[in-house]
């Protein structure tokens, strides 16, 4: 398996995980908006992607980093906001090697953490969040204003 950081020429490759990644958390299944997003993201500089390439050449997991600030420590933080391995690769440390690169983008960056959240019932992946090191936070409440009806 090899782990690439993309650039806004690989959106063809990362744009279908990004849709099946939406498609995976209830959207509807739009291949033109997840180019255009993940287009976007990466020409704008906006965020940084990693994605996994398996040993027959396809793309198989990404994830997603969004640069942001704490104000408490005074640093720069990256926000893990997107995980997702296909199908067909889970369990094979496809995501544990996205996390790892992930990881290593943010020592190379000089930030003081990553943050991430997940679903309550994504037992899995609460599971490998914490076998490399993150810690769950038990308190703070998380809240969030939706401007959409």
């Amino acid at each position: 398996m090899n782990i690439i950081k993309a650039t806004p020429s690989d959106t063809p490759t990362v744009a279908p995980l990004f849709n099946q990644y939406r498609v995976f958390y209830g959207q509807p299944d739009d291949p033109i908006l997840a180019h255009d997003f993940i287009h976007a993201r990466l020409t704008l500089e906006e965020s940084v992607i990693f994605f996994a390439i398996d040993e027959q050449g396809m793309a198989v997991g990404f994830t997603q980093l969004y640069p942001m600030f704490s104000s408490v420590s005074a640093q720069r933080i990256w926000v893990l906001n997107d995980l997702f391995v296909g199908d067909s690769q889970r369990g094979k440390g496809t995501g544990n090697a996205l996390l790892k690169a992930a990881k290593a983008h943010a020592l190379a960056t000089g930030v003081c953490g990553i943050a991430l959240e997940t679903s309550v019932s994504n037992c899995g992946a609460q599971k490998l969040y914490e076998s490399l090191g993150y810690e769950k936070d038990i308190e703070h409440f998380h809240y969030f204003l939706s401007l959409k009806t």
